[in-house]
């Protein structure tokens, strides 16, 4: 049983020190250096010269040699050796055989000296090992030969290792798509997606939901073929059967889009230079076109003169009757150009920028991608699902086509219109709003400022809206160019400060590192999202409206978080109820944002005080923060994150309790996306009864709202930390009771419990 320790053939790969650490080394290669090391050498002293028979040929230099100072004495090459293998070589041919050179052992002595040297350097130069040679008595070869021998030595052994890691690795995997592989076929039909077992009560209601969406797309569909004679009815087409959605895949949207509604390139870009006059004439016009309200300061269109100047005929045959909701607003942002014009091209960036409005956003296809960095002439087709912060106001669904041009060096133009042809053909149970050409005119200012004038021009399909709303919907301030315009504002400032890096001690105290302020301001910006996508009545949730034992109209919505480490594992509820306060906005954010009064409203604080301990500033106005406090009782201690939003439309807190050791690491600079964090919350609207200030007051909300605030108040909770487990009554009870009392207590504090 001979063992071969020649080296591998010359198109190996070269050796590479896995180990640029000696300690590191020497410390995995005693592991395995009683186990496979002494075999090694005790294999060549029993087979003597034919353990090596074969180790003249290819590359002699690397030749790999295990020793060690524990395996013994161990045999080294000299030049001499290979001298004698060649010629062995030479003369084999012509059966002479000559007396082979034994092979030299190291002494002990010796192997303590190379150990010693390898210890401080695993790659000798060749001063070391002449010196080294000289001091034991050995041929420089034979140094070498010995160090190269053992890093060979230990590569082998971290390679075994890291392959072990990788098999048990493997076989976890393996285990883990065979049990989801087992799931997904007891689950659901290989060919068309649908439920294997039949109806029955174990249904989940959202996955029911699913399914009905789900058959009503596929109708959609085929209606849509029907119509432009593609497919005759009964026909196969590619969306039959989802087997069969490989061909459907491979079509561009675009094709899809221009074969199925008969829309032209060339159509397309006629309509979005059409709306871009448009939409310049609308930003920079004035009277008459744009009346100023004197009750209100707001700017009102004069539909008559519009329709004059723009040629609009009545669409009014053969349609629902729609509401037409004109707005524009003018600001200035902190933001640079290229920047926000990339905010506007990118979905995810503009879902990002404005998360209070938009629910969901898609780009549908692209039909030019336009030109430079800032893609000018680009030209877009996008859906955006529209929302308000409370579930008691349905989405609007919108497609449209968006256009980015240039008009100047120093004005940019981002052009939304709807397409007739499109509407025309989709279910009007999909399209309840419609956009005329709207859009912005991005002006570009000194010092990464920027001059944005906002033109929002929809036309909705008439819905009903719950009273308390009625008044701020009907108006067009929820989601018109006002809100689009203060969010813009909010966004950029907050963009600003989180660059910012030399912020005033006054607005950023608690936190001693910018790597730490940073950090925070991530986890409450991802909090801060959460919050909105979970309170609005987007298609993400499913409203279920239950009635508290106090009267209050409370919408409850449960999810599953399965995997997501940025959420709580488990069960998670959420319960949303809206009111109708007489204060104003700013005073009742102000209350709400209040550590010093948070005992008056938050059952959990149990009536005990809470500090602060960081506070950041995240905008110019002072209501803009983001605070980290103590909760203290007499069983134990909560930190809590805080994130406090206000700008001329709205002004939102959104709260999450965190783990106090996590969060003292993200205070420090850490990561903080595997922070898990359930915000609550709540959102402050006007009622949108507006009037003449009542007072002279520095704060710009109490000049222009002097009504009402309408409160959204959102708790979520985790019911059970199994995904499995379906919501209980118990669970729904308590929350609803949370509710309740969290309702009553900011009702009595604010003294408005008749409101």
């Amino acid at each position: 049983m001979g063992v071969d320790m020649s080296n591998p053939p010359p198109n190996s790969h070269p050796t590479k020190d896995f180990f640029p650490s000696p300690a590191l080394s020497l410390s995995l290669a005693g592991i395995f250096r009683g186990a496979e090391a002494r075999p090694a050498a005790d294999a060549e002293a029993e087979e003597g010269e034919e353990g090596s028979v074969g180790g003249g040929r290819g590359r002699r230099e690397e030749t790999v040699e295990i020793s060690s100072e524990n395996s013994g004495p161990a045999r080294s090459r000299s030049d001499d050796d290979f001298n004698m293998e060649d010629e062995d070589e030479e003369d084999g041919d012509k059966g002479k055989k000559k007396k082979r050179k034994k092979y030299h052992r190291h002494t002990a002595e010796q192997i303590r000296e190379m150990e010693t040297l390898f210890k401080e350097s695993p790659h000798p130069d060749e001063k070391q090992r002449q010196q080294l040679s000289k001091q034991l008595g050995l041929h420089p070869r034979q140094v070498k030969f010995w160090f190269q021998n053992r890093r060979t030595q230990i590569k082998a052994i971290q390679e075994r290792h890291e392959n072990s890691l990788l098999k048990t690795e493997i076989e976890k995997l393996k285990e883990e798509s065979k049990s989801l592989r087992e799931t997904v076929q007891k689950a659901s039909c290989p060919n068309c997606g649908f439920a294997t077992t039949g109806r029955d009560a174990t249904v989940a209601p959202e996955d029911q939901q699913l399914r009905i969406e789900n058959a009503r797309l596929k109708a959609e569909v085929e209606k849509l073929r029907m119509i432009v004679g593609k497919y005759p009815p009964g026909t196969a087409s590619p969306s039959g059967s989802c087997s069969a959605g490989n061909d459907q895949e491979n079509r561009s949207s675009l094709d899809f889009y221009t074969g199925v509604f008969g829309i032209e390139k060339s159509k397309i870009m006629d309509i979005v230079n059409q709306a871009l006059e448009e939409l310049k004439k609308m930003a920079t016009a004035g009277d008459p076109l744009w009346v100023k309200s004197v009750e209100t300061g707001r700017e009102i269109l004069n539909y008559d003169e519009y329709m004059r100047e723009f040629s609009i005929e009545s669409s009014s045959s053969g349609r629902p009757k729609r509401s037409i909701e004109a707005s524009r607003d003018c600001g200035v942002v902190f933001v640079d150009l290229p920047r926000l014009v990339q905010s506007f091209m990118d979905v995810n960036q503009w879902k990002e920028m404005f998360p209070y409005l938009i629910s969901k956003a898609a780009t549908v296809d692209v039909v030019c991608n336009g030109e430079g960095a800032n893609r000018n002439g680009a030209v877009q087709l996008m859906f955006a699902e529209l929302q308000m912060l409370t579930p008691m106001v349905p989405t609007r669904e919108v497609y449209f086509v968006r256009y980015c041009k240039q008009l100047n060096p120093e004005q940019w133009a981002i052009v939304d219109v709807s397409i007739d042809k499109v509407e025309d053909n989709i279910d009007a149970s999909l399209v309840k709003c419609r956009k005329r050409p709207s859009g912005c005119i991005i002006e570009d200012k000194s010092n990464g400022h920027c001059k944005v004038t906002w033109v929002e021009h929809l036309e909705c399909q008439k819905s009903t809206v719950h009273s308390m709303y009625r008044t701020i919907v009907n108006s067009g301030l929820a989601f018109g160019a006002r809100h689009w315009m203060a969010t813009l504002q909010l966004q950029c400032e907050r963009l600003v400060f989180f660059m910012a890096t030399n912020v005033p001690t006054k607005d950023s105290n608690g936190v001693a590192t910018l790597a730490g302020r940073k950090s925070i301001l991530k986890l409450a910006q991802r909090m801060t999202w959460s919050f909105c996508r979970a309170v609005g009545a987007s298609s993400f949730n499913t409203w279920t409206k239950v009635t508290s034992k106090t009267g209050e109209d409370i919408r409850v919505a449960s999810r599953k978080n399965l995997n997501d480490p940025g959420e709580p594992i488990g069960v998670i509820l959420c319960a949303v109820s809206s009111v109708w306060l007489p204060v104003s906005p700013s005073m009742l954010f102000d209350f709400l944002r209040d550590d010093a009064r948070r005992h008056e409203w938050d059952i959990m604080a149990n009536g005990g005080q809470v500090q602060s301990i960081a506070n950041l500033a995240k905008g110019q106005d002072r209501g803009n923060t983001v605070m980290i406090q103590t909760m203290k009782s007499k069983e134990s201690s909560m930190w809590i994150v805080q994130d406090c939003s206000t700008n001329a439309y709205e002004s939102m807190v959104v709260y999450a309790h965190v783990d106090i050791p996590g969060m003292q690491s993200v205070m420090t600079g850490c990561d903080s996306s595997s922070i898990a964090v359930l915000p609550s919350g709540f959102s402050i609207l006007p009622d949108g009864l507006e009037s003449r200030p009542l007072v002279i007051s520095s704060r710009q909300e109490e000049k222009s709202t002097e009504g009402g605030s309408l409160l959204t108040v959102a708790l979520q909770i985790v019911t059970n930390t199994s995904p499995t487990v379906k919501p209980t009554m118990e669970s729904l009870e308590s929350i609803n009771t949370l509710i309740s009392c969290t309702l009553r207590n900011i009702k009595t504090s604010l003294q408005c419990e008749d409101g």
